[in-house]
Order: structure tokens, then sequence, then C-alpha cells
């Protein structure tokens, strides 16, 4: 949905300006491209791209079915999966992934993960923190990253969400902006793939031809009116008209584009949602390169669903090596282009899985532990830190909040947490993360 010419509208600093560009789907509670502009503009443009490419797991995958095989466990906490050795000596993984055992060198696996609470929701892992301290007004990495180092090229936002509606809603809540403000959130392309980015129904020269109007009416306006705000708004609009006229954003989310090799090499997946979840597209991690090549700052994605409280063994079989080869591609993929100093990956969902399997053939809800999967970024991998007890039940050593690696990824996106604050819309400094610092291990 665009807008050309909408109402006029009073604003908080007394300026009338007209809603000259909205785009539908890509609005965040009712914010338009141009709100998102002038946010970013507040921060100012950086010249360095890191970026971050979140792979958020719907329902929780089981550490001990894929990461951290406990083979020493009794056979009803032990499980069907089998372990399969990787290229670094002494790291053994699920034999269901045998793409990322080929290149374990290029990973490193977090198995002492904790910090998470007994609930299905993505915040957790956009943010570092569960629902109930998000909605304290705790902001999201890609915010934070908009927020600080504003935008690469001005037609690419820069953060993107490309994590789909889903039927269990907190699955897919919107990537909370917090004490950031509004305006920092995400551009959301709707699942085709950014259509709406698209002028539907009205050509280029159209469109230049309603912008050389507004420009006319707005000439005599500006007479009358020549505040600061004013001028600003115009520049924003310049830039809304760059993102919408521009082919780059949308040219990154159509993956058709790719050498038909590179697509073989991701595969497709599954398109139809699994469970309450997301679907297993393989083609949005391949989106996801694309964006971050084009100047996205950080992509977040969803994939799949692994609440398997009944026949764990029997999906896992059929969606593990999807997610094997997809973020094995992915990683692939970084470190052919020459990605992997600039580009982190994390791979991780809402908790663990208990011990025990249950009368179902499947593992509940274990928030105690978990394990995480991370790559690219300059960081030290083909390593594994951390480690849990015989059961898989408990961080046994080294344990790893979920905020220390968010730590670790702002210090690779060149954010020190510990020293460096970010401003809230009043402009005070606040501190992120407090009391958790970067994985010394990976950098």
């Amino acid at each position: 949905m665009l807008t050309i010419l909408g109402d006029k509208q009073r604003f908080c600093d007394g300026v009338s300006r007209r809603n000259f560009l909205k785009v539908g789907a890509l609005a965040m509670g009712g914010l338009g491209l141009t709100d998102i502009l002038a946010a970013e503009a507040q921060a100012g443009v950086k010249s360095s791209h890191k970026s971050v490419i979140m792979v958020y797991l719907p329902g929780g995958l089981g550490h001990q079915d894929s990461f951290d095989l406990k083979l020493d466990a009794p056979s009803q906490m032990r499980g069907e999966c089998k372990p399969t050795a990787t290229n670094v000596s002494g790291i053994q993984i699920c034999d269901l992934m045998p793409r990322l055992a080929k290149m374990m060198d290029k990973f490193a696996i977090v198995r002492s993960l904790v910090g998470a609470r007994d609930e299905h929701a993505n915040p957790l892992c956009l943010t570092g923190y569960p629902m109930a301290e998000t909605s304290k007004n705790q902001p999201c990495l890609g915010a934070v990253v908009s927020n600080v180092f504003g935008a690469v090229d001005r037609t690419v936002p820069p953060f993107v969400d490309l994590i789909p509606k889903t039927q269990h809603k907190p699955y897919s809540i919107t990537a909370p902006t917090g004490f950031l403000g509004r305006g920092y959130g995400a551009m959301r392309p709707d699942e085709q793939g950014g259509a709406d980015m698209l002028l539907s129904g009205i050509s280029q020269d159209r469109l230049s031809d309603r912008r050389r109007l507004l420009t006319s009416v707005d000439r005599f306006r500006r007479l009358v009116d020549h505040s600061d705000a004013i001028q600003a708004t115009d520049a924003i609009t310049q830039q809304a008209f760059n993102i919408l006229t521009s082919r780059k954003f949308v040219e990154a989310l159509d993956v058709s584009r790719e050498d038909p090799k590179i697509l073989e090499m991701y595969g497709k997946g599954q398109s139809t949602p699994a469970g309450d979840g997301a679907p297993l597209k393989n083609e949005q991690f391949l989106a996801a390169r694309r964006l971050v090549e084009a100047g996205a700052r950080c992509v977040t994605l969803a994939y799949g669903f692994w609440d398997f409280h009944g026949g764990n063994f029997s999906n896992l079989k059929k969606y593990l090596p999807m997610l094997d080869q997809a973020v094995s591609a992915l990683v692939q993929d970084i470190h052919n282009r020459g990605l992997d100093k600039d580009v982190s990956v994390v791979v991780w969902g809402d908790f663990g899985r208990t011990p025990l399997i249950n009368k179902d053939a499947g593992r509940d809800h274990w928030p105690a532990v978990a394990s995480c999967l991370l790559a690219g970024g300059g960081m030290r991998t083909g390593q594994v830190i951390g480690s849990t007890t015989t059961d898989g039940g408990y961080a046994d050593e080294r344990p790893v909040h979920y905020r220390d690696v968010f730590a670790t990824l702002y210090h690779n996106l060149g954010l020190d947490v510990r020293s460096q604050p970010v401003r809230d819309t009043l402009n005070r400094p606040v501190y992120l993360l407090e009391g958790h610092e970067p994985v010394s291990e990976l950098i």
C-alpha cells in the first residue's frame, strides 16, 4: 500500500506536514517509511558495515538431540539420535546434520546457554530478555544497530525482519524498539518477498509527476513556514523516495536472481508452516545474505517449529536435515564471499528440552539450559564452549547467558556495551546488558 497524497497532520512540534509516503506492510504499528528514516537521521550514518543474521528456531530445539548428545545417559534420556564426528577433532553432533559436521571448523557451539524462561516467544532471541522484561522497554539488537550506526545505504533499511506471522503469535512478536523509540523498528516485507515495495499500479513516471505536483504545492507552503522541522522532513521524504524508486532492496529480496548453483546449495526447504511455528524456507537464508551484502546491518528470520512434546525423533529426522542444509549453505556462502569477518550468524531457540523422554516419545520444555550455534563475525570458531551435566539437565562448566552472546554480537558490530551507552528518546545515556560481557573465548 502506497499513499501518495495523505491528510495533513499536526505533530507535537506544532508544525503542519503532509503525510507524504507510507508503506503498508513495511510499517510497524502504524509507522511509515518516513518515520523510520527520520529517527535514523538522528543517529547519523557510520562508514563501517558489520552485520548480524539472527536465526530463531520457534519452540526450542532439543540440545541433547542436536549439538550436545548425551551418549552416556540412560536410554530414557539419551534418545535415538546418533553422533557423527565433525572435521574438528573431539567434537560430535547429531548425524542428521552431516553438512554442518563437515565444516564445524567454521562454527562455535555454546552448550551451556542459560537465562531462558518457560515461554514460547521470540523476544529472548531478539533482545536477550524474556517477554516480561522486554515489555519494560528493552530494545532488540536490530533497533540498537539502527540507532547507533544508521544506514549503510539510504536505499536499504539497516534492520530487516523476515519473521513471518505465525499461528502461535508470540513466535512472531514485532521486534521491540523499547526506549529507543518506534522509529528504529524493522522493515518487514510481506510473504510475497517485498511486493509492497513495488509501486502497484503506479509507474515511476507517474510517481515523479505526483512528486512534482506535491513540490509545487509545498513550495507555496514553505514561503509561509521555513522551520527547520519542515526542511528536515523534506530531506526524509527524499530518502523515502530513494528507497521506493530504487530496486536495490527489492532485488536483494529476490533470490531468483542468484546463480542456480547457489540456489541449489541452499535448497528449498518447506514452504508450509510446521506446527504453529514458521515455514522452513531455506530461501530466506539466501535472502538474508543478499540483504546484508546490499547494506542491511541486521536481518532476523524464523525457521520451523521445534516444540516436539510428541514424536520428537520422527520429526527431527524430517526437519534437522533441512536446517542442516540451510545453515551450512549460509555460512559457506558467507565465507566464499569473504564476509566471514563482517557477518555474524547466531542460531538458537526459546530454551532447551527435558532430559527425560516422555511417554509420547517427546521432550518437554526445559529453560534451565540450551545450546546455540555461532559463526562468522571474526569469531574464534571450531570450538565448543561450556558443558552440561551427564543428563543434559544443567550447565556444568562455563555457563553462558543469552545476554553474554548478545554482548558478543554487539562487540562484533563494533559496540562495546560495557563502555558505550546508547541514547533513549530523551537523549539520556543507557547502558545495554548491564552485568554481561562478550564471551572471551569467541573474541
